[in-house]
């Protein structure tokens, strides 16, 4: 009898490594937190959440400014596979008045992160002053969009496997996990396997 997806999701839970407890992504959070606040308390910043993932990213880390802002989100895909200068696929665009704006994208992970770079690149051309980002996660690897390449606020660096929870998801579940998990090498996995984080 083939093992159904919730099934799988479930195993692949209960068998996953812990990469970071809920307690060390508290602390990366505080500690984004003091960090933003730093540099944007009286920046009158606009925070663009990116769907999905920083969803859950920007539920968790927004409440701990304490100052004023202006809070939205956005949802944008690449067209194609191009590994720069890539048109957007806007589901959701920004829909506020950028220009002068210091803009925040908050998101769940930096993986290559092509299409975190687009959408900063459409921010700036559409009149932002500046378009800063922060990341939760930030995967270990070489094949970064740009050499180098990390968000201004990042929460953990995170081993270059396939992880879910915090808004990073396993086929559509888990972004609700408190902690940061990654699939247990050598699992079994059904076809139609979810994204190894964002483009």
């Amino acid at each position: 009898m083939q093992e159904t997806l919730l099934e799988e999701v479930r195993r692949v839970r209960s068998g996953a490594d812990c990469v970071a407890s809920p307690a060390t992504v508290d602390a990366a959070f505080d500690r984004m937190a003091r960090e933003i606040a730093q540099r944007l308390a009286h920046a009158n910043p606009l925070i663009y959440a990116v769907m999905n993932g920083g969803l859950i990213v920007a539920g968790r880390l927004v409440p701990k400014l304490d100052f004023p802002l202006e809070l939205a989100y956005l949802h944008a895909t690449r067209y194609g596979h191009a590994l720069s200068g890539a048109r957007l696929d806007w589901c959701i665009r920004p829909t506020q008045n950028l220009t002068g704006r210091t803009v925040l994208i908050v998101d769940d992970v930096l993986d290559e992160g092509h299409t975190l770079e687009a959408i900063c690149q459409s921010i700036r051309s559409e009149g932002a002053a500046e378009a800063l980002t922060a990341v939760l996660v930030h995967k270990t690897h070489e094949r970064k969009a740009a050499p180098g390449m990390r968000a201004d606020f990042t929460g953990i660096d995170a081993p270059d496997r396939f992880l879910f929870g915090c808004g990073m998801d396993y086929k559509g579940y888990w972004r609700n996990a408190a902690g940061i998990y990654a699939v247990r090498e050598g699992t079994r996995l059904t076809e139609g396997l979810g994204h190894w984080g964002k483009e």
